[in-house]
């Protein structure tokens, strides 16, 4: 369960700087006054507001972007058209930029499969038709692929999914 909140909450970071990207340049900005002229600078407090209501949301999912909780367990096909494996999860960076999707490959039913990460400029979309739904095209074959090298999750001392970032917890007297 917190893997998936996680999930869409990078999901959603990822989306919203999309949306931040796509906006209207700002308005040009006009020279500054001379300085006799200028009016005080506003009370801290008062910037602080202003920036909290400056939040940009998106209202709607557009028919070229994926929800996250959609996207996993989407096929991957291989080059003759095979499936290959499903996508198990998606790696984000702090800024919610993709890096990879992670592919289960191999095994029956999860045992003895493997996961892959390959970089999302590997893959093309196929896109949904009214009895299937949308999948992903590797160009490799199920044996590329079950010989790629493993993708090995981030994982904390504590259990607690603590990010490689963020300090070490005291430790305990």
């Amino acid at each position: 369960m917190l893997k998936r909140l996680m999930l869409s909450t990078a999901t959603a970071a990822l989306f919203a700087t999309s949306a931040f990207a796509q906006s209207p340049a700002p308005p040009a900005v006009q020279a500054p006054a001379p300085p006799a002229a200028q009016a005080p600078a506003p009370p801290a407090a008062t910037t602080a507001a202003a920036t909290r209501t400056d939040a940009k949301f998106v209202t709607s999912q557009a028919t070229d972007q994926w929800l996250a909780t959609k996207f996993k367990g989407t096929d991957v096909m291989g080059t003759s058209n095979e499936k290959i494996g499903d996508v198990t999860d998606m790696l984000f960076d702090k800024e919610g930029k993709i890096l990879a999707y992670v592919i289960s490959v191999g095994g029956f039913l999860g045992i003895g499969s493997k996961e892959v990460a390959v970089a999302p400029a590997s893959f093309q979309t196929i896109p949904a038709t009214d009895r299937e739904s949308a999948k992903l095209k590797l160009a490799m074959t199920k044996d590329e692929l079950k010989a790629a090298p493993d993708f090995k999750p981030y994982t904390s001392t504590t259990g607690m999914g603590r990010g490689p970032a963020e300090p070490a917890p005291p430790p305990a007297r």
